[in-house]
């Protein structure tokens, strides 16, 4: 059951089929340049979307917008520490902002960043950066409790191949967004400890997602059997000499995020701080209103309360289960944040170079109205990445009359799959990292 009831609702409504037609024909069959209200379920994404509790929104009153020496940023600061055991932040506008601030000073031109598996912009600020981001996820089988780990042999084998005085930073993204959602587990975070401790590396965490990786830790790893939510959090953060926070994630707001550096690092802070102050604003806002601030404050607590960080990562199942029922290939077991679609086997007449991820989320939208994202070749080119399609639900936002739509629509396109056709890009940027963003591609044979 979730752990919430409605308080505001918002209309949606869905586009006739002819309309639908017309909105991906202009968007150049890349649902990030539909506009918001001609999408009837939006799964694009969980960052930013969710729905804010009544006491964040009681919060938003308090909002001190001072430039300098805001008490909103203090607030944050508390339940960053409280929540994460991170005393010292930077703030940011997002998560990307954080990354920005974080790899854009430790990152030198020549290094090599390992990652159990880098994101779109994780990986677009290493290269930025001058660095070469490198992919090490676990070899895993469906099944596996925690398929989101790090290689730790990989990444000392890349240390012995390219020498450890050019690996600045190992990095672990809990959950593992782009390997279906996975979580990660604490033994594996302290291993990745020990490695960056033997390549006097530092160790940083992803963490926007790090309250859903607790609760599957506690419910998978033996050793955190009975443990709270909270009590997890704290323990797999606390082996990280840097996080990078998305706020927009598990800090359940609209926007914001941070980088946490630990106490005893001072050059770190320091240089961080400064490039904060460059690029996201001064030290007590980074980028947020003051209201903003206090959103976050009461969302990161919120995160780990045990009735709420249970309905979401059970609603989650609820819509893969659902999407089970009607023959989709959903990888298993489900993540915290979304359910991830093989589009490759759902669509096997579409070869990679034709993108079936991209084909399939245009279907699903041309069909139900359904936005979803691909995270296969066309997001990342030449990486040999599953053609995953990934249904992202914001929090506490659907219902399962939502979900029922979402799975009717995935049984309405297998019925007529044979007549789905491939997809060529017409228009892209010049960084590829990013091109999913904004790429226009059209239909063919």
């Amino acid at each position: 059951m979730r752990a919430y009831k409605a308080k505001a609702v918002e209309r949606i409504s869905l586009p006739d089929r002819e309309a639908r037609n017309r909105h991906l024909r202009e968007a150049g069959y890349n649902v990030f340049n539909l506009d918001a209200d001609a999408v009837f379920v939006d799964l694009l994404t969980d960052s930013g979307t969710g729905t804010m509790s009544d006491e964040q929104w009681a919060a938003l009153m308090r909002g001190d917008e001072a430039y300098a020496g805001s008490e909103s940023f203090r607030r944050l600061q508390s339940a960053v520490a409280d929540v994460m055991g991170f005393e010292r932040i930077v703030p940011a506008h997002q998560g990307r902002g954080a990354e920005n601030v974080l790899y854009g000073t430790i990152i030198s031109e020549g290094d090599y960043v390992p990652n159990n598996t880098h994101f779109d912009t994780t990986r677009a600020h290493v290269v930025n950066s001058g660095g070469e981001p490198v992919d090490c996820p676990v070899e895993s089988e469906a099944g596996d409790p925690f398929q989101g780990n790090l290689d730790v042999a990989a990444v000392r084998d890349l240390a012995d191949e390219v020498g450890a005085e050019r690996i600045p930073a190992v990095v672990v993204t809990i959950t593992n967004n782009s390997m279906a959602g996975q979580p990660v587990s604490v033994e594996n975070v302290r291993a990745a400890r020990e490695v960056a401790d033997e390549l006097d590396a530092r160790l940083v965490v992803d963490a926007c997602r790090f309250a859903e990786n607790a609760y599957f830790v506690r419910q998978r790893e033996l050793e955190f059997d009975g443990e709270s939510v909270a009590d997890v959090a704290r323990e797999q953060l606390s082996y990280a000499d840097a996080v990078v926070m998305s706020g927009k994630k598990d800090g359940l707001a609209n926007v914001g995020g941070f980088v946490g550096v630990r106490e005893d690092d001072d050059e770190l802070y320091e240089r961080t701080r400064q490039r904060g102050i460059l690029y996201e604003g001064f030290t007590t806002y980074g980028g947020m209103a003051g209201r903003d601030l206090e959103a976050m404050a009461v969302g990161l607590r919120e995160a780990v309360e045990e009735a709420y960080v249970e309905s979401r990562v059970e609603q989650v199942a609820e819509l893969g289960e659902l999407l089970q029922e009607v023959g989709a290939p959903v990888r298993t077991p489900t993540g915290g944040h979304a359910v991830y679609v093989d589009a490759e086997e759902f669509l096997p007449s579409i070869p990679r170079e034709r993108f079936p991820g991209q084909a399939l989320v245009c279907e699903l939208y041309r069909e139900g109205g359904v936005r979803g994202v691909e995270l296969g070749e066309f997001a990342f080119p030449g990486e040999n990445r599953p053609q995953l399609v990934r249904l992202c639900l914001p929090r506490r936002t659907y219902f399962r009359d939502h979900l029922e739509h979402v799975a009717e629509t995935f049984a309405d396109v297998a019925e007529r799959r044979g007549e789905v056709s491939g997809l060529e890009v017409i228009d892209e940027p010049e960084m590829a990292e990013l091109r999913h963003f904004s790429a226009e591609l059209r239909p063919v044979e």
